[in-house]
């Protein structure tokens, strides 16, 4: 696969809790130079990356993240108040706990809402599918489907693991028409990044591909 068509997927990403403005300001130059599709950056960050991006790299940010047991109010106001500082994309932790509980109701509920205040904005969902089930994951796929978000994500990269191939091809057997699959968490070559998108992941969480590109270009 052309390495082109694989940066064209990724979301650039840098949530790391250290990260400083010069951090943010230089995934941008980066993300712009390799032609990716988004940055992911922390909330607080999002007013900073859209004013220093002036509109030439999508700006993506996380809410309720990343353990997702955020108040849905809470999610909510995150949400609104990313998408005024200039957010284009929203990716947003689930409750786990609320899932675990059977609670389906309240999970498809919280993420409709999460998807008014989104408009037509993207909105991506994070299941951490580490902590689930198979019959949970597969609950998660209907309940994305069924609250019209636009994507179902795997992970957060911050709990026991991240995406794996199963996980990403579970998803295509199981989401609705129209969602789309983003993998996040552990994507450290080409050939993870080119595995994912051929099981179906139209979105990558990394910034290792950028990394491995510009290494191979200093060679």
């Amino acid at each position: 696969m052309d390495i082109n068509e694989i940066l064209s997927h990724c979301d650039h990403t840098n949530l790391k809790q250290t990260a400083v403005p010069n951090d943010i300001k230089r995934l941008i130059d980066e993300a712009v130079r390799y032609n990716t599709a988004s940055v992911c950056i922390p909330p607080c960050y999002v007013k900073l990356a859209s004013e220093y991006a002036v509109g030439k790299m999508r700006i993506c940010t996380v809410i309720g993240f990343p353990n997702g047991y955020n108040t849905t109010e809470v999610k909510a106001f995150e949400a609104k108040r990313a998408l005024l500082d200039g957010a284009d994309e929203i990716d947003m932790v689930i409750n786990i706990g609320e899932l675990k509980a059977g609670n389906y109701d309240f999970v498809k509920n919280e993420i409709s809402e999460i998807k008014a205040a989104c408009g037509d904005k993207i909105l991506k969902v994070i299941i951490e599918t580490c902590l689930l089930t198979d019959d949970e994951k597969k609950i998660c796929c209907r309940l994305v489907g069924e609250a019209k978000a636009d994507f179902i994500k795997t992970s957060t990269g911050f709990s026991t693991a991240g995406a794996t191939r199963e996980d990403v091809k579970l998803f295509r057997e199981n989401v609705a028409a129209g969602v789309k699959i983003k993998a996040a968490g552990g994507i450290k070559t080409i050939k993870d990044a080119e595995d994912f998108i051929a099981l179906g992941a139209t979105r990558l969480g990394t910034s290792r591909i950028v990394k491995l590109v510009k290494e191979s270009e200093e060679k």
